[in-house]
């Protein structure tokens, strides 16, 4: 099927996502910081900004689908898999003491749609045929 949810569709998408946010988080900190969580980035936390722009790209990197990899459990989904999940649920305690800028939402949304797309993905491998 061409058109069927699969780890490595997911994981691919899920790839660009943070490797194109961790570039945007590196270059421009302030901008990111304001969208995401609703505060002006101050000098000092911008270089902290700025490294975890840098770990989304690897990230993103280093979750890209291998062409070379039999079966799609490879260690770049299961790190998506924790990932996902993980930041969602640490986005919405944020929003629930009042850490909340305008692209919070979204994310969240963003964060737990890739972790059903990976968990329907991963089911639909196991299931016969």
């Amino acid at each position: 099927m061409t058109g069927s949810i699969t780890v490595r569709r997911v994981l691919a998408a899920s790839a660009i996502a943070e490797a194109a946010t961790g570039i945007v988080l590196a270059v421009a900190p302030v901008l990111v910081t304001s969208l995401l969580f609703g505060v002006d980035a101050s000098r000092h936390w911008t270089p902290f900004a700025r490294v975890a722009g840098v770990a989304l790209l690897a990230l993103g990197l280093a979750c890209w689908p291998a062409t070379d990899v039999v079966g799609e459990r490879t260690p770049a989904a299961r790190a998506m898999l924790a990932y996902n999940p993980l930041i969602a649920s640490y986005l919405v305690y944020l929003a629930a003491v009042g850490v909340a800028g305008i692209l919070l939402w979204p994310a969240v949304a963003e964060h737990a749609i890739v972790t059903l797309l990976l968990c329907v993905a991963w089911r639909h491998e196991d299931s016969p045929g």
